[in-house]
């Protein structure tokens, strides 16, 4: 952002209006883990717990308080207890997320979003905006509570060469002690070398692929394992020699554990891979390349990580 005049002014801007210098990378990463703990303990403190187990009492009551045999005979008492629970968990669970929008809403968190709008807005990309500060599902899924405002794109600055100063009027005879490295004119310094984007590796690639398969291997062989004891049980009490033919849905569901395993460690190899990529995209963007945005599998690995 220090590269463009105008984002740095606007920028800077942002930071005085919020008590927050936006460009110091270190005072933001801190001010970020700050405010994320500030958030969990909003979603994760004793009274959402209080507001979410009241409410799955209050539901199951309503459905098993009448049915109860100490309650059959008075229905007022089988279902009046189901009220006041449910009451109390939306009063718990309300006043939960209204703390929750005040704290995802907190100015300097709106002051760093509008610092993402605007360095949207002049062109840079934004690497990865977590999902939590713009109050998203942990999935990354929807627009969110409290997105990143947009802004009218900007045009970018034309960089305009200096003028050239005239130069004075040599005497025809310049003096004898007037040597000529006077009059040569400064060579102009050379631009500074671009920051190169480290390029996408094939790993990565195939990071993005297999992020989102898997995951049914230890439940898909636990059912297995499940339907073959229970086969061979039924064969044995039924006397029915049919069903020992189950016992073979053991093996199957050690193959699938196998086959589960070495996924789960070829995707582990492979989220190294891709969080190295991550790093050194952030190091170059920190160095002032421009550097691409990250594929939604890439941000759930950040947010996860």
């Amino acid at each position: 952002m220090s590269a463009d005049p105008r984002v740095a002014e606007a920028v800077r801007a942002i930071g005085t209006r919020h008590g927050v210098d936006y460009t110091d990378d270190a005072a933001v990463a801190a001010m970020l883990a700050e405010r994320r703990q500030a958030l969990q303990a909003t979603q994760r403190g004793p009274l959402a717990w209080w507001g979410a187990s009241t409410l799955t009492v209050g539901i199951v009551w309503a459905f098993i308080g009448p049915i109860l045999p100490a309650f059959a005979d008075d229905p007022v008492l089988a279902a009046a207890p189901a009220g006041p629970l449910l009451v109390v968990a939306v009063a718990a669970l309300t006043f939960v997320c209204v703390r929750w929008k005040r704290e995802l809403t907190h100015p300097v968190l709106a002051g760093y979003r509008e610092t993402l709008g605007v360095a949207r807005a002049h062109g840079i990309p934004v690497t990865h905006i977590p999902a939590w500060l713009e109050g998203r599902s942990s999935t990354g899924g929807g627009k969110g509570a409290a997105p990143v405002p947009t802004y009218p794109p900007v045009q970018p600055a034309a960089v305009q060469a200096p003028p050239a100063q005239a130069e004075p009027e040599r005497a025809i005879n310049p003096p004898d002690d007037e040597g000529p490295d006077k009059h040569t004119a400064a060579e102009p310094s050379a631009p500074a070398p671009a920051v190169p984007v480290p390029p996408k590796p094939s790993k990565v690639e195939d990071y993005e692929r297999m992020a989102d398969v898997g995951g049914w291997h230890d439940e898909t062989g636990w059912l297995l394992v499940f339907a073959g004891v229970i086969g061979a049980a039924w064969a044995y009490f039924e006397d029915s020699p049919i069903g020992f033919a189950a016992v073979f849905l053991v093996p199957v569901a050690v193959f699938v554990w196998l086959a589960g395993s070495r996924q789960g460690r070829e995707k582990n190899e492979l989220r190294e891979e891709a969080l190295k990529y991550v790093k050194a995209l952030e190091a170059a963007q920190a160095a002032g390349a421009r550097v691409p945005e990250l594929s939604p599998q890439l941000r759930a690995l950040v947010d996860t990580d």
